[in-house]
């Protein structure tokens, strides 16, 4: 049993039809490629999964279960996470109050025992503390810790992103262009820094990007979308040869 199953997955908005019957899996362990043009419906199946957007048709599983109609914050709990395409830090507070903020959200305390300086808020605030630390540690900006995220370069700051949707002990890790902004040295440590990720943390990832090269390396497996379709799908060396997907990106003449 896959850990994600889409199956049949239809999305339109008005006349345009962004998703056409998709289906993708993604197994625990696995990372896996999600491809195509600008256009080609990507964001929109991310927002699907994450349950910003409700598919029109077809369905969504996540360790068994359907959760179409789930809200967003019961599929964090359940253990998926998300990076966003556009850097969402708060950019005011620190790294490490950004990555705290996602413990925190899971923690099993209340406005009442907070305002209270009760115990078990006390524990909850260092064990978020403490977790918030330990991952700044595995990405390697644990010297930043205590720095406004605003100030910090476009690299860093999609460490902390990271990080921070590692804070809440994700199983799925749905990753929308991570590599958006880094030149080509940040680009092939954040390969390393994800293979390291999923070999450590035992994190499945679903990762939509534009740079072929980051995708390459870190995929075991690649979905191909094209005017919401899926035309291809497999490992890398039968997408890096698939005319179909080259003609998609590159257009008839040069395929």
């Amino acid at each position: 049993m896959a850990l994600l199953e889409v199956s049949g997955v239809r999305k339109s908005f008005g006349g345009v039809q962004a998703l056409d019957d998709v289906a993708c899996d993604v197994h625990a362990g696995e990372i896996v490629g999600l491809i195509g043009p600008n256009g080609a419906g990507k964001t929109t199946l991310f927002n699907i999964i994450s349950g910003v957007t409700s598919p029109d048709e077809g369905d969504i599983r996540f360790k068994g279960g359907s959760i179409v109609g789930m809200p967003t914050h019961r599929r964090a709990r359940l253990g998926i996470s998300r990076t966003f395409q556009n850097l969402q830090l708060f950019g005011s507070l620190t790294v490490l109050e950004n990555c705290a903020v996602a413990v925190d959200a899971s923690a099993a305390r209340g406005m009442f025992a907070d305002a209270l300086r009760l115990p078990w808020a006390r524990f909850e605030e260092r064990r978020a503390t403490e977790r918030a630390r330990a991952i700044l540690h595995l990405m390697g900006i644990e010297e930043h810790a205590d720095e406004r995220a605003a100030d910090l370069s476009v690299g860093i700051q999609r460490r902390v992103e990271l990080a921070r949707a590692l804070c809440v002990r994700p199983a799925l890790l749905l990753l929308d262009e991570p590599a958006a902004g880094l030149d080509s040295k940040e680009t092939m440590e954040l390969a390393s820094l994800l293979l390291q990720v999923r070999d450590r943390l035992g994190v499945s990832m679903l990762l939509v990007d534009h740079d072929m090269a980051l995708v390459m390396r870190v995929c075991e497996h690649i979905t191909v979308l094209d005017f919401g379709k899926v035309i291809a799908s497999g490992d890398a060396q039968r997408i890096r040869n698939d005319p179909t997907v080259i003609t998609a990106y590159l257009g008839e003449a040069a395929a």
